[in-house]
């Protein structure tokens, strides 16, 4: 990384009041990457380890007003995409990275809740096929998301191998297919491809529940791009970042829920 400029990796997203997902989660993600974190807040959460109480939205002038700022004053190397709560949300962001062009764009489409409930209306689902996904340099879905937007099952393997290759036709420039949720043995797959190299990226399943790993994985990719890293090795190297984070990770809560050790996993 040239030290002559400070890059820095702007979050669009969601707040956790609980600081384990969200906009918290990814300024903790950049700042151990050692990149300077940026944020504008598209959402207010009420939230802690056992779930989310309330939502609030702010006026979208006011989240253009949050780009703006951010953009105008600062060399932003990439842009971080997380919860975006509805069309009109969509749009706006969809608006800015239209204006400014950012070099890379990783988007966590965060369209399914941990309960398994809808997040988007099919109106923020359109705008997010339509306007946001062929901005992207980056989707990180997971398999519920995945299932979600192809409007079909993975089931096993070769269904999210066929998923990969589909997930990318939708228009962004490549592909995280996350496979928490898909049984593969012992192992957790996450399959990667960019119409040109196709990937797989395994780790062991470890047996707990955590919060904000969704959230700190496209962080930390955001970060690693603005650090010039290949897009591939950034997918790996914030997926190794990740699992440190579960394994030193902690439960401040009253929940068994753990939240990732961002410091533990920097060593």
């Amino acid at each position: 990384m040239n030290m002559s400029t400070t890059y820095s990796a702007l979050t669009i997203a969601g707040s956790d009041s609980g600081g384990g997902a969200g906009i918290q989660a990814d300024l903790k993600a950049f700042a151990a990457h050692r990149v300077h974190g940026l944020s504008a807040i598209a959402a207010l959460t009420a939230q802690n380890t056992r779930g989310v109480s309330a939502v609030h939205v702010p006026p979208v002038g006011f989240l253009r007003a949050q780009i703006d700022a951010c953009f105008d004053d600062f060399t932003i190397g990439a842009v971080k995409l997380g919860m975006l709560a509805n069309a009109e949300v969509i749009h706006a962001v969809a608006d800015a990275l239209e204006t400014y062009r950012p070099a890379f764009v990783v988007l966590d489409p965060v369209m399914i809740a941990t309960s398994g409930a809808r997040l988007l209306e099919d109106s923020a689902l359109s705008a997010l096929r339509e306007r946001l996904i062929p901005l992207a340099t980056l989707i990180t879905p997971n398999i519920p998301e995945a299932e979600f937007l192809l409007g079909q099952p993975i089931s096993d393997a070769a269904s999210a191998d066929a998923a990969l290759e589909q997930l990318r036709q939708l228009g962004a420039q490549a592909v995280l297919l996350k496979g928490g949720h898909l049984l593969e043995g012992n192992e957790v797959v996450d399959r990667f491809s960019d119409g040109q190299t196709v990937a797989r990226f395994t780790h062991p399943r470890l047996p707990l529940e955590a919060h904000g790993t969704g959230c700190t994985l496209a962080s930390a990719i955001t970060a690693l791009l603005c650090r010039q890293q290949p897009l591939a090795t950034a997918c790996e190297g914030a997926i190794g970042y990740v699992a440190r984070g579960l394994q030193w990770g902690y439960q401040p809560g009253k929940s068994s829920v753990r939240i990732l050790d961002h410091i533990g996993a920097a060593r």
